[in-house]
C-alpha cells in the first residue's frame, strides 16, 4: 500500500494505485484543503482506497482554491481548473485507461469547494462528486494577506467566484454529497446555505451535518473517509449501470 509522487507536465500529484489485482475501473481525484496535505500516506484513508481497490490522484494545487482564475503562487499562466482539464485528465486516460464519468471528485475544505467548482462546470464529466467541509464562501478569506488578495481585486470579487454563483439550474452532478461538522465554526453556515440553494432548486444532493468529530480537524476528515469514499465508489458504480 504505497503512494508515489509523480511529475505530470511540470506539477506534482501523489498517486495510489491499490495492490489489489483486480482494481476496480475507477479513479477518486481528490483536491487538497489550504494547508496543502493531500491523502498520501494518511493510514486511514490508504485502507479505504485499498479496501475498495481504487486508485487515487492528489494534485498539488498549492493555495490556489482551484478556480478557473490565475493564481501566481500555483502558476502564473495556467489556472488551476484548466491544468485539471487538459493535463490531469488526459494523463488518468492515458495511464490508467479510465475516462469521465468513471472518475469521482472528492476534496477537503478549499479542496471540498473546489471539487464543487468543477463539477458544477462540468457535470456530465463529473457526474459524482463529494466534498467534506467545503470552503463554500471562500471569499471571507479575502483581506488576510493571503494569495487570494492577489488572485481578486475584492471579497466582492472573489464572492462572484463562489460556488453558489455558478449552480446551473438546468445542468447539476447526478449524484453530491455535502458533509461538515456542526462544530466547524469556520465552513457549516457556508455548507448549509449551499445545501438550502439546491433543495430550493430542486436538485437532489445527500448531506451529513449531524456527523461531529472535533470539528474543521484531521480527527473529523479521517472519521469520515469510509463514508465519503464509500459513497464515491457506490455513485460511480451506479453511474456505470446506468451507461
Amino acid at each position: 500500500m504505497a503512494w508515489t509522487t509523480q511529475d505530470i507536465n511540470g506539477k506534482h500529484a501523489d498517486v495510489y494505485v491499490p495492490e489489489k489485482a483486480e482494481s476496480e475501473p475507477y479513479v477518486i481525484l481528490h483536491l487538497h484543503g489550504h494547508s496543502e496535505q493531500t491523502l498520501k500516506d494518511n493510514p486511514t484513508f490508504t485502507t479505504v482506497l485499498e479496501q475498495r481497490g481504487l486508485r487515487c490522484i492528489c494534485p498539488h494545487g498549492r493555495r490556489s482554491w482551484w478556480l478557473d482564475q490565475l493564481c501566481t503562487e500555483y502558476d502564473p499562466e495556467v489556472s488551476p481548473q484548466s491544468y485539471l482539464l487538459e493535463n490531469l485528465i488526459p494523463w488518468i486516460e492515458q495511464t490508467w485507461k479510465i475516462s469521465p464519468p468513471a472518475i469521482g471528485l472528492t476534496g477537503i475544505s478549499m479542496g471540498g469547494q473546489g471539487a464543487l467548482q468543477l463539477a458544477y462546470r462540468n457535470a456530465r464529466m463529473f457526474p459524482v462528486v463529494a466534498a467534506l467541509a467545503p470552503a463554500v464562501d471562500f471569499y471571507q478569506w479575502h483581506g488576510r494577506g493571503l494569495p487570494i488578495d492577489e488572485m481578486f481585486a475584492s471579497a466582492e470579487a472573489a464572492r462572484q467566484a463562489s460556488v453558489i454563483l455558478h449552480l446551473h439550474p438546468l445542468s447539476w452532478p447526478r449524484h453530491q454529497f455535502l458533509a461538515c461538522d456542526p462544530a466547524d465554526d469556520e465552513w457549516f453556515d457556508s455548507s448549509d446555505k449551499l445545501s438550502m440553494k439546491l433543495s430550493s432548486s430542486g436538485i437532489p444532493h445527500e448531506v451529513d451535518f449531524a456527523t461531529s468529530h472535533g470539528g474543521h480537524t484531521w480527527d473529523y476528515f479521517e472519521a469520515m473517509a469510509e463514508k465519503m469514499i464509500g459513497w464515491t465508489h457506490e455513485k460511480l458504480q451506479s453511474v456505470a449501470r446506468s451507461v
